[in-house]
């Protein structure tokens, strides 16, 4: 057979079945990752081999091949579970290219299926990701826990900072002790001291009693600076010379206390430039960069952005008691394609918003955010585009994405007009003209 030779020598183990029951031997018999078939086939249409594939041998990727282009044909093969098909007649790098995406389906869909057997409690203090950059982080993390250095925590807004800072906690010798955080860029000056340092009782207007402040409320224990960029200058001279005197005085007081506390502190500032333009003072930048672990934006890890959004599904399905266990395929790869600015804290909302929103046991493309949705179809039109073997016109390109919208809404005229931004009829009128054109024979 000349598309099986021709595979073999691109390097796929293709095997050759002449009809449907012998390729369903054939994948009981061996693993199989995708069945190429024809539509018409004796005895057994393509459509029902692939429905029996479907229901049989669900980790298997099944494309049809099909002389014809009525809408009826690819309407029923997507009922079936086809993931893709051919237009006669094919060439073999068209072929190979449909392949080429099949098994990318496939290992993502795996890949879905791995994580949430393996998905298991993880302490929300936990570091949820196994790429490299990730276990470089964990592995400084482990490295620091134990010693009393002051760490600061860089990263974009939404990165988890105040995670690998808790992280760092929890693995220390301290970890009975208090984690106490304090928001530097949440308030002025005088409010902020006497929030780190206390005061004491007439040592301002309103101050009716003495209170005490977050070093010494987390004595012996870890207290985290928020946003330390953000913090006014002349609180800057004040914590250094807590940093460095590892004393504090409430405000309106006399006596010095002394503290026992790890510092760690987070930014999303560029501290570097912040000391150049004197914003920032360079004393306290070297005194608080000891130790400096740099937390990547979600953009640079994307093979943890599937673990990570497994592990915030499975977190918020607990909390809100909803049977939702894993990720569709199809919305797992809208979730890698996305570019994420907003970082963790993005990911774990858009999680906790498609598991509110799940009707079924796993999250599906519905149940994904408007601007993630946009975003993945503009990528796949843009890599279609970029890939010589597709070069299409646009009349055939709007004819293409049609049908698949049609397809994924299983043939529903009304949600196929609302998806695709058309009244009704304008896709009734469509339709007609697409079931007037003479079908292309093989």
């Amino acid at each position: 057979m000349l598309l099986q030779e021709g595979l073999r020598r691109r390097g796929y183990d293709a095997l050759a079945a002449s009809s449907a029951d012998a390729c369903l031997e054939i994948v009981h018999r061996r693993r199989v990752d995708v069945v190429v078939t024809d539509v018409r086939m004796p005895e057994v249409s393509g459509i029902e081999l692939c429905r029996h594939l479907h229901e049989g041998y669900p980790d298997l990727v099944t494309i049809l091949v099909t002389a014809h282009r009525e809408m009826e044909t690819v309407i029923a093969a997507m009922r079936a579970g086809a993931y893709d098909f051919l237009f006669k007649p094919i060439a073999i790098d068209a072929v190979v290219l449909a392949l080429a995406r099949a098994l990318d389906h496939l290992a993502l869909r795996r890949e879905v299926t791995r994580l949430r057997l393996a998905s298991r409690a993880v302490d929300d203090r936990g570091i949820v990701g196994s790429g490299a950059l990730v276990r470089e982080m964990i592995e400084t993390v482990a490295r620091v826990a134990d010693s009393d250095a002051t760490v600061l925590v860089t990263g974009e807004t939404g990165t988890g900072k105040e995670r690998i800072a808790r992280a760092i906690h929890d693995r220390s010798l301290r970890r009975d002790q208090p984690f106490v955080a304090a928001n530097c860029g949440a308030m002025p000056a005088p409010l902020l001291e006497s929030e780190l340092f206390g005061h004491v009782r007439g040592a301002f207007t309103d101050a009716s009693r003495a209170r005490l402040g977050l070093f010494v409320t987390a004595q012996d224990g870890t207290l985290l600076l928020d946003e330390i960029g953000e913090m006014p200058l002349e609180m800057q001279s004040k914590l250094l010379r807590v940093l460095q005197e590892r004393t504090i005085r409430p405000v309106g007081g006399d006596e010095e206390q002394p503290v026992r506390v790890r510092v760690i502190a987070t930014t999303n500032r560029d501290l570097e430039r912040e000391v150049a333009e004197k914003r920032f003072r360079e004393d306290l930048y070297y005194r608080i960069n000891v130790v400096p672990i740099r937390v990547p934006p979600l953009r640079a890890r994307p093979g943890d952005i599937l673990e990570l959004a497994q592990h915030f599904l499975t977190r918020a399905a607990r909390r809100n008691g909803k049977p939702v266990v894993g990720i569709a395929t199809a919305a797992a790869r809208k979730l890698v394609e996305y570019d994420w600015p907003g970082n963790v804290r993005e990911l774990e909302n858009c999680m906790e918003r498609a598991v509110a929103l799940s009707r079924l046991d796993h999250i599906t493309v519905e149940d994904l955010p408007a601007k993630i949705l946009e975003h993945g179809r503009n990528a796949a039109l843009l890599v279609a585009m970029q890939s010589p073997a597709e070069l299409i016109t646009l009349d055939e390109m709007e004819r293409r994405y049609v049908r698949y919208v049609l397809g994924a809404q299983s043939g529903n005229k009304m949600r196929t007009a609302r998806a695709l931004g058309i009244d009704r009829r304008s896709l009734y009128r469509w339709l007609e003209r697409e079931a007037s054109r003479e079908p292309d024979e093989a």
